[in-house]
Parts: C-alpha cells; sequence; structure tokens
C-alpha cells in the first residue's frame, strides 16, 4: 500500500454538535464541528482534558450521536434511515478503535483478544469455516505489532506498552478503513508511547487512514495535519 492520500474526502463530519443536561444546566461538549478525513490520511486532533475530543472521535467512529450534524463515511450516510443497524456495521467493518485504557478481556490470551473482533463480525455458522483465516490474520497482526512470543499470555501478564499493542493489533485484524485512536500513548510511559506512535506511523506509511485524538502537541505534530478542538469549536493548527 501506499502513503499517498486521496483528494476525495473518506469521512466527513458537517456541523457536529453535542450537548448534555445536568439538571437545569446545559453544558455544550461539541458546537458545530466540521472536518473532512482523506483517505490515507493522519489528522490528529488537539484538546485539553475535557475538551470533548474523545466525545468527537465516538461520534466519528458510530460510537456515540450528535443532536445535530452529519457524519458521512465514503459518501454514505452514518445516521441515516436504518441508523442503529447501519452504526453497527460500520463499526464491524469499516472502522478499528484503539482506546487509552486498552479494554482487554483479562481472562483471553493475546491471541484470544485479537481473535474476539473477528468472531464477533462472523456469524456462528460461518466462524468454523473461517476460523483458520482469522487465526492466520492474527498471528500476522501480532507479528507485526511485536508480540508473538506473547500470543499465550494474558494482559496481567504483560506491560503497559504491550496491552496498547494488543489493543491495536486487535482494532486492525479486520483490515478496517479508518483506525480511530483516543490518547493511545496518553496511558504510558514514554518509551512505550513513542514505540506505539512509531507503530501508528509505520501503518499510516502502508496507507492506513487514521484520525487520533490526543492532548500532547509532540504526538500530534507526527501527523498530517493537526486540528485543535477550543470551547467545543475546531479550528485549524
Amino acid at each position: 500500500m501506499s502513503n499517498a492520500t486521496s483528494d476525495k474526502p473518506l469521512l466527513i463530519a458537517t456541523g457536529v454538535s453535542k450537548h448534555y443536561q445536568m439538571g437545569p444546566s446545559r453544558l455544550d461538549v461539541l458546537k458545530a464541528c466540521s472536518l473532512h478525513v482523506k483517505r490515507g490520511e493522519f489528522v490528529a486532533i488537539m484538546g485539553r482534558s475535557g475538551s470533548g475530543k474523545s466525545t468527537l472521535l465516538h461520534i466519528l467512529g458510530a460510537l456515540d450521536t450528535a443532536q445535530a450534524g452529519k457524519v458521512e463515511f465514503d459518501g454514505q450516510d452514518v445516521f441515516g434511515a436504518g441508523s442503529e443497524r447501519r452504526r453497527v456495521r460500520f463499526r464491524r467493518n469499516q472502522f478499528g478503535f484503539v482506546f487509552q485504557f486498552y479494554h482487554l478481556l483479562p481472562e483471553l490470551t493475546v491471541l484470544e483478544n485479537v481473535l474476539i473482533t473477528e468472531m464477533i463480525r462472523t456469524p456462528i455458522a460461518g466462524w468454523l469455516a473461517r476460523r483458520g483465516d482469522a487465526r492466520k490474520r492474527a498471528l500476522a497482526i501480532i507479528d507485526r505489532v511485536g508480540l508473538s512470543a506473547r500470543i499465550r499470555h494474558r494482559p496481567n501478564e504483560l506491560s503497559g506498552g504491550e496491552r496498547q499493542r494488543v489493543a491495536l493489533a486487535r482494532a486492525l485484524v479486520h483490515q478496517p478503513a479508518i483506525l480511530l485512536a483516543d490518547e493511545p500513548t496518553g496511558n504510558l510511559d514514554r518509551e512505550s508511547g513513542a514505540g506505539i506512535l512509531d507503530l501508528l506511523l509505520g501503518l499510516h506509511g502502508d496507507g492506513q487512514t487514521i484520525v487520533m485524538v490526543t492532548h500532547d502537541k509532540a504526538v500530534a505534530d507526527r501527523a498530517d495535519r493537526t486540528l485543535n478542538l477550543v470551547d467545543g469549536r475546531l479550528r485549524d493548527e
């Protein structure tokens, strides 16, 4: 794959707004936020803790909904008719997610945690026929993140950086069109965080589209383009 970007946006958000009602008070988290992400692009969204950047990422990835605005993926309205079904389909097939706190299942091994994505998106009747290919893909991406020697270990036997590598492999095993990363280095020491960022840059070099939120300017500076979320509004750097 090439790291060249396409001029046609893959993901477009227009006028996305989100608020929470807290008793008599209304908290406006996002105010008419708009952005576009080209295929093959690495976009960083910066903002202080509590600025709403994670909320925005969850809306872009169909994990949450907005009160106003529109999100389109490859020309399709993510929140259009049949919204819930459509959102599930996008999450299963087109989006990959990496979170700050890993969200690994403690009772599963590294290999099983990575395979869980494929198991969830495959009908039970079809799993027996597909599990061999799924296992091969899982082993290949585990090798890509440098954990081939740890496939039988459980999360409590891994360092923070290793856990995040497992989470990254899980997000990539189904070859998502867009990788959405929520503070992927935020819970790691500097060395481990640098390793995760290097992996992301390598994936981007292979053509992976990435949208990452972070509060760390040094991390954001490695992306192709940075947007800042300030007072609920997105601004170009």
